[in-house]
């Protein structure tokens, strides 16, 4: 038989990161126009909104799409590639920003509307991009204000706070083309979200990574051929259409424009920031302070572009963050590619058109995976947060509760000063916002705390305490995690101070992993006999009798009684220590007696590693006690288990 031999890499040739990876040109032109057409209805919304606010005409309108089109590739290209010390070198597709539509809006309507209106809006939008490019590298020294707790928060706010836009779209559109009862809308919505989750779960490789754009095709396609999908507008469309600088003319400087403006820029730097470190967590590779302020250097270079070029506001685009994270796809060159192709429908206006032609509830079908995928990666981010500290729970509940309150009634925006209708106009902004706030007045404003680790309720430790022991209190405290010895938390002691609960953790783990052979064995022959006597008399401590009572093993049955020991003899009797078992985490004792038997078969090498193992799951689930007492309330809702912090 032949077997193939991969070719082994050269030495002193460092591996290329999949984000760097240069796909084959056809790849790049399939992954690239996917993303064009999960993100083209976004694009195109915003010029529509303001064009149809401030009465521009139809014509002003098509030369709008056409340069937001445009700019839009230019922008991505910027992001993705990158020069100097502009753009973050990730996957990630720009945008105009939802959040200036309602500035942008109010500025246009008090300059008259019209042209008049635009001309102040460029204006505003050209100072803004500027002052956001130089502030970049100040915003970014604010990084230590975006751990997990409010990053995963933010990225959870924009993928949910994004759904009600993919729900529009499958009911038909927002607007008058909705229509919620419509059968057929929610037919071609399901059926092409159902098209895209048999592909992934059927295909596997190139199939798989381009579901979404098979779906939008195969969905027109049906629609198209039941005369629900019209493309009329390309035979009305130019060939060929270049948007010029000031097409509209010189634009005009306003004072209260450009500040709000620049408030705008601000608030989407935060929503920018947020989808860098969700893109880095999906393509894995680590987000610092300088990657940060070059994601905002380029919007700000393509928000002062998009005001020269005829565009508006530019940021990340959450949409596709989500699509990267569905296809697996990381290398940053097919985002430029994507660019590329966005260039071209901004100058070939029948190619545009051909896109517009998608159906509403089909890209609507798509977009509710895509959307929902970037919520997936905030809970992902939400995983690293301790939720045992009560203050984090507040942060991501009143940051999340808060957003959907806006998004669920964007009507509520009217209640408030016409300034703060920037805040309250968008719940990706409140949230983001909120969150930031609320990190900073629990984590950075007074004495920290940290949260309660042991205790009974009304009198409990907390971790501030813990690092502040002395070897002795500290042992004296967690020595109940483990039977016999107190080697292993000793060392945990050396690991002071402790950040949060899943330190700590990580400590006594670490410290029994470190042990010599003889001190883990020791440590091993300290456990009890499951189903022992001592055990169920509590002669071997409380701990013990927890867990074997947890199972049932403490009062027996006789003939179970009988199994359990002639196990446990048989097992002694082979390897020379006791069979460890976490209880808690077997169903029944018919499971703890086919393990035992199982583990018969093993050297005593491998018993010796599996009853440390066996031993850790057991600290846990006492290290859980611990936090159970101490948090009530917490330890209602919610349980960590030792295992996922291994």
């Amino acid at each position: 038989m032949k077997v193939s031999k991969k070719k082994a890499p050269q030495p002193g040739r460092a591996a290329v990161h999949p984000v760097d990876e240069v796909l084959p040109a056809g790849r790049l032109a399939v992954y690239g126009m996917q993303h064009v057409l999960a993100f083209y209805a976004g694009a195109v919304i915003v010029p529509i909104l303001l064009a149809n606010s401030i009465g521009l005409s139809t014509d002003q309108l098509v030369h709008l799409i056409n340069a937001d089109l445009f700019t839009c590739g230019i922008a991505s290209i910027i992001q993705s590639v990158g020069f100097w010390k502009v753009g973050v070198r990730l996957p990630l597709l720009q945008g105009v920003t939802f959040t200036a539509v309602s500035p942008m809006i109010a500025i246009g309507l008090a300059a008259g509307g019209g042209t008049d209106g635009l001309l102040v809006i460029y204006g505003a939008v050209i100072v803004a991009g500027l002052a956001t490019f130089f502030i970049a590298p100040f915003f970014s020294r604010l990084i230590r204000f975006f751990p997990p707790v409010v990053t995963g928060s933010v990225i959870t706010i924009i993928g949910i706070a994004l759904l009600p836009v993919a729900a529009a779209d499958a009911t038909g559109g927002a607007g008058p083309t909705s229509d919620p009862t419509s059968g057929r809308n929610m037919a071609y919505a399901l059926g092409t979200l159902a098209l895209i989750v048999v592909i992934q779960r059927v295909f596997k490789g190139f199939m798989a990574t381009v579901a979404v754009l098979v779906g939008l095709v195969v969905g027109t396609l049906v629609a198209w051929a039941l005369g629900d999908a019209h493309f009329g507008a390309v035979s009305d469309s130019g060939w060929v259409g270049v948007t010029t600088p000031f097409h509209f003319g010189w634009p005009q400087f306003s004072f209260a424009a450009i500040v709000s403006m620049i408030v705008v820029m601000l608030i989407t730097a935060v929503e920018t920031t947020g989808d860098v470190f969700a893109t880095g967590e999906i393509v894995e590779k680590r987000v610092g302070r300088e990657d940060i302020a070059r994601a905002l250097r380029a919007d700000g270079l393509a928000t002062t572009l998009g005001g020269t070029l005829n565009s508006f506001p530019y940021t990340c685009f959450a949409e596709n963050v989500g699509l990267v994270r569905l296809t697996q796809v990381k290398s940053r060159w097919v985002v430029a590619t994507a660019g590329l192709i966005m260039v071209l429908l901004g100058l070939l206006p029948k190619a545009g058109a051909i896109v517009a032609g998608i159906p509403h509830p089909v890209l609507g079908g798509a977009a509710l995976a895509m959307f929902a995928t970037v919520a997936v990666v905030g809970f992902q981010t939400l995983t690293k947060v301790d939720f045992h500290d009560h203050r984090n729970v507040v942060i991501v509940a009143t940051s999340v509760g808060l957003a959907m309150y806006v998004t669920a009634q964007p009507q509520v925006s009217q209640a408030v000063p016409d300034w703060a209708e920037i805040i309250f106009g968008s719940g990706i902004t409140l949230g983001s916002l909120t969150a930031i706030v609320l990190n900073i007045v629990f984590h950075h404003v007074g004495k920290d705390f940290g949260p309660a680790v042991a205790g009974m309720p009304g009198d409990t430790i907390r971790l501030d305490q813990v690092n502040e022991m002395g070897r002795a209190e500290f042992v004296e405290t967690f020595a109940g995690l483990f039977q016999g010895p107190r080697w292993m938390v000793e060392r945990a002691w050396d690991q002071r101070p402790f950040a949060d609960t899943h330190a700590l953790r990580r400590a006594f783990q670490e410290a029994l992993f470190s042990g010599s052979p003889e001190e883990q064995r020791e440590l091993i022959e300290a456990y009890p006999e499951l189903g022992s006597r001592l055990v169920s008399e509590g002669i071997v401590g409380e701990e013990s009798l927890r867990d074997q009572s947890s199972r049932g093993l403490t009062h027996l049955a006789e003939p179970d009684q009988e199994a359990l020991t002639s196990l446990t003899d048989a097992y002694r009797e082979r390897f020379g220590f006791p069979l460890v078992i976490s209880v808690r985490d077997a169903s029944s004792l018919d499971r703890i007696l086919a393990e035992g038997r199982e583990r018969l078969g093993n050297c005593e090498r491998q018993e010796h590693a599996a009853a440390l193992i066996e031993i850790a799951k057991i600290a846990g689930h006492r290290f859980d006690d611990f936090l159970r007492e101490a948090n009530p309330i917490h330890s209602a809702r919610t349980r960590t288990p030792w295992s996922s912090q291994r």
